[in-house]
């Protein structure tokens, strides 16, 4: 894990609001669903050089709180869609958590482990739940970016 200063990004795409304790279970998630639909709807219009992005924002409190969750990119062709929204990543702090596997097992894997680290009493930094974000480097390589006080 490594800290670095990021500034401020803007992404496209679509997104839903959620909370932990409804990722949990399989009845109520909608993360998955969410991703499903950006790869069918919006991912064919992606821009050449994107770089797609799943952006966490709108905590209502902390991790027991809802959130927003938006499955995007950096380059979208927004004429050819209706129903985009645009969401800010917020310049900042930002505790960088890289991992590679098979998806989406290796973004499960590394929430865990991101989990992990802000639960333990010896961690150096703490959770600013203002945006988090996962960019996806490759189809097998992911850098989660966790916005840290």
């Amino acid at each position: 894990m490594t800290l670095v200063q990021f500034d401020e990004k803007a992404i496209i795409g679509i997104s839903v609001r959620t909370k932990n304790s409804d990722e949990m279970q399989p009845q109520t998630s909608k993360i998955g669903s969410l991703w499903e639909k950006f790869y069918q709807e919006v991912a064919p219009t992606l821009k050449e050089g994107a770089t797609v992005f799943g952006v966490y924002y709108n905590y209502e409190s902390d991790a027991s709180g809802e959130f927003s969750v938006m499955a995007g990119s950096d380059k979208v062709e927004e004429s050819k869609h209706t129903n985009l929204e645009n969401v800010a990543i917020k310049p900042g702090k930002y505790l960088v958590f890289k991992e590679t596997g098979e998806m989406p097992q290796v973004v499960i894997n590394t929430w865990a482990k991101i989990w992990d680290y802000f639960s333990a009493d010896t961690q150096d930094y703490q959770r600013a739940y203002t945006t988090d974000f996962e960019l996806y480097k490759s189809p097998n390589e992911i850098e989660i970016y966790i916005a840290v006080k």
